[in-house]
């Protein structure tokens, strides 16, 4: 069977992960920096400075990203306000979805915690400066990165006790631990937090699978440092960009029949293509070929599931003039197919789409709706094509 590749990002949080780590070590995996200050400026906090240096723990050598607040708000943010913040930016739609998303994790367990509602949850800590650079530098860095799934180890909490705004808790801290439910940890690896909620909830937010033995071709690796030293353990947060071969879908078994016809009226040919394709036809081709002595012909080939092929059989024999026909089981390899509603200026659509490994490979606009649209507008069907297509480029991007 045919393979494709999907890439991936391995989280190896041997010694934790927070917010600031996360996107110090995507950065020295391979994203441009400059990618990720550009669209940190448009958040427009104006008391905020991003660093972006070379660092090392235990002499492994990475990047650092250090946040300086120029001149602290002390803000108590709601989500409302977080999300308005992050809205207002125009980043890209991906980036703006999972900023809110991340912070969404976050609301919920503050809320399980405090026995409210993610919407009356007041974000102390992660709702300050730092945590919107931390969760919005990450969204940016993923959409830079484009990987096709996240795996991620079992993650090491730390231990010790941390200080908030409710006062000084055991690690992992609450929210933390509501974030981190069903999901694999150990504690006591440092004797300070190694796991903030930050860094817990941009896993949760975009693990799929959770693996210590990951197999991949390693195509990257990349060192975030923290800003505290511990002798057991380095620091750091290592990332892996890596490859993995996966077999294309399959579709199932199918029938094929083929036939070929020389003595033919060739105006039936249509009526035969209906009437197959209403006996269920997966597919019809009718391809000139040239037979013996020079002959000019159709070859009929006809694709069926197994179940269909034999009435396929008969409705040839007795539509056409042939006098027999070839059959034989194929196998299909075929993208995941989905059929949408889209609103348009110039009424509703319906979108075809296919789909690999989750992401969208070919989108067609349908033909008859389209000339529906363009009889009933009485505009130019080519027009009509057109300016819907160049409204789904600007509204309904890949």
């Amino acid at each position: 069977m045919s393979e494709g590749v999907k890439k991936i990002l391995y989280y190896q949080c041997f010694s934790g992960i927070s917010g600031d780590m996360n996107l110090a070590a995507l950065i020295d995996v391979g994203v441009p920096a400059e990618k990720i200050l550009e669209g940190l400026e448009r958040l427009e906090l104006s008391n905020v400075k991003v660093h972006i240096e070379e660092a090392a723990s235990h002499a492994i050598h990475g990047t650092r990203v250090r946040v300086e607040v120029t001149h602290p708000t002390h803000a108590v943010r709601r989500l409302r306000e977080v999300h308005e913040i992050i809205d207002e930016a125009g980043l890209p739609q991906a980036v703006t979805e999972m900023a809110k998303k991340i912070f969404g994790i976050l609301a919920e367990a503050e809320a399980k915690v405090h026995r409210s509602t993610p919407e009356r949850v007041h974000f102390h800590e992660v709702g300050g400066e730092d945590a919107l650079i931390d969760i919005v530098g990450a969204a940016l860095a993923w959409h830079h990165l484009g990987v096709d799934e996240v795996w991620a180890s079992t993650v090491e909490a730390g231990g010790g006790t941390v200080k908030s705004a409710h006062g000084i808790l055991p690690v992992p801290a609450p929210a933390t631990a509501e974030i981190m439910r069903g999901r694999p940890i150990q504690v006591g690896g440092a004797p300070f937090e190694t796991l903030t909620p930050t860094g817990a909830a941009i896993l949760a937010a975009t693990v799929q699978q959770w693996t210590d033995t990951p197999e991949m071709t390693l195509t990257a690796t990349g060192y975030g440092i923290g800003h505290r030293e511990c002798r057991k353990i380095p620091n750091l947060l290592r990332v892996f960009l890596g490859e993995v071969k996966t077999p294309l879908p399959s579709d199932g078994a199918a029938e094929e029949l083929v036939c070929t016809i020389d003595d033919m009226d060739p105006q039936w040919y249509e009526w035969l293509m209906e009437k197959l394709f209403e006996k269920g036809a997966q597919d019809v081709t009718f391809t000139p070929v040239i037979m013996k002595k020079g002959r000019p012909a159709t070859q009929v080939t006809i694709l069926s599931s197994p179940e269909r092929a034999a009435d396929l059989g008969r409705l040839l024999l007795t539509e056409t003039t042939t006098i027999g026909y070839r059959t034989r089981r194929v196998g299909k390899i075929a993208l995941q197919r989905g059929t949408r509603r889209v609103e348009t200026p110039l009424g509703p659509v319906r979108i075809k789409e296919s789909f690999l490994d989750g992401k969208r490979i070919t989108r067609k606009v349908e033909y008859e709706d389209c000339r529906t649209i363009a009889a009933e507008q009485g505009l130019p069907l080519r027009q009509v094509c057109e300016e819907i297509n160049k409204y789904l480029e600007r509204h309904d991007p890949a």
